[in-house]
């Protein structure tokens, strides 16, 4: 299994927003801008996030987004299901009709099992804990020895 750019860049805008959390509304260019990606590319990005309630978006000079919920409340599923779909491996795990061996088949166990631990590592992981993730890690690397 491979995640989509938009999907890894979705969680990284995300990131961003986890990070200003509680500093008000930021702009898209800047979050472009930190993270290194085309600004028109996360235009894209944030659509499908702002419709499925994750994102708030305010226009004016004061605008910008922010989330819509606290870090600690959104899982990395809820962003990898609406950037990537669903995050089952193969049709036959959800839906057994596409393929006439599926009660019978040892490999469809396998992917089950797999899909079913990317869905739980997923939805295990909230923005909050990313975003300690990253300080922590930003922090190990200002730190130096003489």
């Amino acid at each position: 299994m491979k995640l989509s750019t938009r999907t890894r860049y979705g969680v990284r805008l995300m990131l961003e927003l986890a990070r200003n959390k509680g500093n008000g509304q930021i702009f898209l260019k800047d979050i472009a801008h930190e993270e290194e990606i085309s600004e028109k590319y996360l235009s894209l990005i944030i659509i499908p996030l702002k419709s499925a309630g994750l994102v708030n978006s305010m226009r004016g000079a004061h605008g910008g987004y922010t989330l819509a919920r606290d870090p600690s409340e959104i899982t990395l599923k809820e962003i990898v299901d609406v950037l990537e779909g669903d995050t089952c491996l193969v049709d036959c795990v959800k839906n057994s009709s596409t393929c006439s061996r599926a009660e019978t088949c040892a490999s469809r166990d396998l992917w089950s099992i797999v899909s079913d631990g990317i869905s739980r590592t997923l939805g295990s992981v909230t923005l909050a804990d990313l975003a300690k993730m990253s300080r922590e890690k930003s922090e190990a690397g200002l730190m130096y020895q003489i």
